[in-house]
């Protein structure tokens, strides 16, 4: 059987601190994904997932889709766009309506979700995601498709992502004066959950953490549903910060430094390989070894870790994750990561690249997409919802072409 998107063509853009990734994939027709494409420019405008400079960040998302589309053959109009930084916020909140005819239908779920969204945030804070954690009809829990059921009263516990009004504007901005429409702004960390967790490590309990370069993004689910979300304003470029402080080498030296010799345990760094540190000015380049590098690294991997799991003791679901911690992202890469993880968490650990993907073998075996191929996969399931939208580009032409006819034949 042959998919009805069959050929449809999705577009992550993933706009981060350190780098701007464009993905473009196709659906099959079995209804998955094949990534066909990929751009990449390095990230000038934005500072802790945040736009600072409107200009640069336009110019590395250009390229990045100018490559996309050489690499896919295609033309870019739309994407789907992922947002993170310190400004994001969520909470857990519930609704309660009469269910009219004794049978639910589409309407009640709206109007449950609607008296769920009925809380109190800020002026300045939008409302990005609303997402149905269960739903429970008269007295019965637990159930996570209602349509069709009978009962006379519905409530749905739902799981609301906020963010700062200026920063979902300004990416908007971004993102449309590169001539693209916007097909939706999606939470990063989301999107990544999509990309590399699996059914049943959603179902037991599990904390994702996606170490980027300017935020740590998380997110906690337990049975099958999202729990709890949050973004620590440390990640990979605090990492690149102590190194050139530490060794007085200029910030782009730090960075190769870090991806090419950095060790996020000392223990097993080796004590007599040593590596050339560039000196600032016309100063001699230094040789270190790799311990004294991981002496550097270490402290700060693990408060980062001790954020995380202080965290998740403040939301309450740090004894509700057997299936343990899942580490991605470019920043959880680092050789020693995930055993300084299990030291600090006391719980299973992992290191995970996107999966559920054909296409591009590069991409998909990649920590450092999995917020990219996220982006196209939550796109492609809102596809197969019916909730993907026609772009206000293609609207608009088509209120053309139906005026242009009027115009014509009449």
């Amino acid at each position: 059987m042959t998919s009805p998107h069959k050929g449809n063509m999705l577009v992550g853009l993933d706009i981060g601190t350190s780098k701007v990734v464009a993905i473009v994939g196709t659906v099959t027709a079995e209804g998955g994904l094949e990534i066909v494409g990929l751009g990449s420019h390095p990230s000038r405008g934005l500072k802790k997932g945040v736009v600072v400079n409107i200009e640069s960040t336009i110019q590395s998302i250009q390229r990045a889709i100018e490559e996309a589309e050489l690499m896919s053959g295609c033309d870019i109009h739309s994407v789907y766009v992922g947002i993170a930084g310190s400004h994001i916020s969520s909470l857990n909140s519930n609704g309660i309506v009469a269910i009219k005819d004794k049978e639910v239908v589409e309407a009640d779920l709206e109007r449950v979700i609607d008296a769920a969204k009925a809380v109190a945030i800020p002026a300045d804070q939008n409302i990005l995601h609303v997402l149905p954690q269960e739903y429970i009809i008269d007295s019965q829990e637990g159930i996570k498709e209602p349509l069709g059921m009978c009962g006379v009263r519905l409530e749905a516990r739902v799981h609301m992502v906020t963010g700062a009004q200026n920063a979902v504007q300004n990416i908007d901005k971004c993102v449309r004066r590169c001539g693209l429409e916007v097909d939706q702004i999606i939470l990063e960390q989301l999107a990544s959950a999509q990309a590399v967790l699996t059914d049943d490590e959603k179902e037991l309990g599990v904390c994702l953490v996606d170490i980027g370069g300017g935020t740590t993004d998380m997110a906690v689910f337990t049975e099958g549903a999202i729990r709890h979300t949050a973004v620590i304003p440390i990640a990979g470029d605090q990492v690149t910060n102590d190194i050139a402080m530490a060794f007085a080498t200029p910030t782009q030296h730090a960075e190769d430094i870090k991806i090419k010799y950095a060790c996020a345990l000392s223990q097993l760094a080796g004590e007599h390989e040593t590596i050339k540190v560039p000196s600032v000015g016309d100063r001699s380049a230094r040789e270190l070894t790799r311990q004294a590098l991981a002496e550097v690294v270490e402290p700060r991997y693990e408060e980062l870790f001790s954020l995380i799991k202080a965290e998740l003791r403040r939301s309450g679901f740090e004894d509700m994750i057997p299936a343990g911690i899942v580490l991605t992202g470019g920043t959880a890469k680092m050789e020693g990561a995930v055993e300084l993880a299990e030291e600090v968490f006391h719980v299973p650990v992992r290191l995970a690249s996107p999966q559920g993907v054909s296409g591009l073998s590069d991409v998909v075996n990649n920590p450092i997409h999995a917020t990219g191929v996220g982006l196209l996969q939550y796109g492609l399931k809102q596809l197969h919802s019916g909730k993907k939208t026609m772009s206000s580009r293609s609207k608009t032409s088509a209120w053309q072409s139906f005026r242009k006819w009027i115009a014509e034949n009449f």
